[in-house]
């Protein structure tokens, strides 16, 4: 079976946008769920709607796939599931390693979503020498001293960082000498790494600030909206304006 060391996808060399590459896995979830229920084809309007883009960037994106669908048939659900799949590498193996097997660790190495998707674990990987020997997931949990053995055996190109942020920067560099050039981090930190290695933050703190910060607007929107028409706020509008003192709002973030 091919791994990722020996084969890559052929996005960058055919010129793909990057914002194009990020929603070709919404495109594929969504057309995974349509081929499960036997759909045939599928309009641009309606894939778009399962996908959260609008249709004219869908379209626009399949046009970098050489895709243009049937006029007033649309597009066939199982060849652009092969076709994205195909773009993205998925029609293959990609033995992945997954560094840190504490809570969160431990999800990932759990999430059956991997396999189906072309992702095979390859090894999980712990500094804590009381975690050597343990099963996660049914497989055993290996000690760092045999990370750089354990990427070449395994032809590993893909690597996930699930340590404290403390711990990654030297992971992230010990992952890249062994030949790891796609990261992914989940540690709360930025990592820093050479021309040719692709990292992928994901971090649930920034994420949640964000959908914190559109609750706050809806609030005070809903506030200002309450004070227009002369209604008493609800209890989200109330809480939205809860900071507020004589001089107007407070700020979020005093300064030092």
């Amino acid at each position: 079976m091919a791994t990722g060391r020996t084969h890559r996808p052929a996005t960058r060399s055919r010129g793909i946008p990057e914002a194009t590459v990020a929603r070709l896995p919404l495109y594929l979830r969504a057309l995974t769920g349509l081929s499960e229920r036997s759909v045939p084809t599928v309009s641009s309007e309606e894939l778009a709607a399962a996908a959260g883009v609008n249709s004219a960037k869908l379209r626009k994106d399949f046009s970098y796939l050489g895709s243009y669908g049937t006029r007033g048939v649309g597009y066939d659900v199982e060849y652009l599931v092969y076709q994205i799949s195909r773009e993205l590498g998925l029609t293959q193996d990609w033995p992945v390693v997954i560094v840190g097997i504490g809570n969160l660790g431990a999800a990932l190495a759990n999430y059956g979503g991997f396999a189906s998707r072309g992702f095979r674990v390859a090894a999980l990987i712990d500094a804590d020498p009381a975690m050597a020997g343990k099963p996660v997931a049914g497989i055993p949990v290996q000690h760092t001293d045999e990370l750089e053995k354990i990427i070449d055996d395994n032809g590993v190109s893909i690597g996930v960082i699930a340590t404290p942020a403390g711990a990654a920067q030297q992971v992230c560099e010990r992952l890249v000498a062994a030949g790891v050039t796609s990261i992914l981090n989940f540690a709360p930190t930025v990592l820093s790494v050479p021309d040719g290695v692709d990292v992928r933050k994901v971090d649930l703190s920034i994420e949640l600030q964000i959908l914190a910060f559109h609750e706050q607007r809806k609030a005070g929107e809903e506030a200002a909206a309450a004070a227009a028409d002369g209604a008493i706020p609800t209890a989200a509008a109330r809480k939205g304006s809860a900071g507020k003192g004589p001089d107007g709002d407070v700020p979020a973030v005093m300064p030092a």
